[in-house]
């Protein structure tokens, strides 16, 4: 399957890197995905990451709208003015820049969180919390799946 499934949780080594699950590369991979389009997340303190049809498909939204509209520059603001591309090295780690860092609170390890077309970077301990508020709101509204 060609989806980011699951999450992983890896150190930051000395120089800033952290190494990319296996299985996140390996969509990478099948997807031929050379450059990482990263966006700071609309809702979470999590950093986005996919390849270059993450990003085109929001810039597909925002050439759907008025060019002047509020919800297209807001859009716009969001998608281009906090995103950044990056790559991977030889040893599929990524660099965790102050763009991560700053964003999410990230410090010395990174929570890797499939999101089937993309995976998301998290502090640990924000990843847990969001994702038990998330199953808390979903047994109180009676759903099981």
């Amino acid at each position: 399957m060609s989806r980011f499934l699951s999450n992983a949780t890896n150190r930051i080594d000395s120089k800033g890197r952290v190494s990319v699950p296996a299985a996140f590369r390996s969509v990478l991979a099948q997807r031929n995905v050379q450059e990482l389009y990263c966006f700071q997340d609309f809702v979470f303190p999590a950093i986005s990451v996919g390849g270059p049809d993450l990003l085109e498909r929001f810039e597909r939204q925002i050439s759907a709208e008025d060019p002047f509209s509020p919800d297209a520059n807001e859009m716009s603001l969001l998608i281009h003015g906090g995103g950044i591309f990056m790559r991977l090295d030889a040893e599929g780690r990524l660099m965790v820049t102050d763009f991560i860092r700053d964003f999410t609170g990230i410090s010395d390890e990174v929570t890797f969180v499939g999101r089937a077309d993309h995976f998301q970077l998290w502090q640990p301990q924000a990843f847990q919390a969001a994702q038990m508020q998330a199953r808390g709101g979903r047994r109180l509204a009676g759903r099981r799946s």
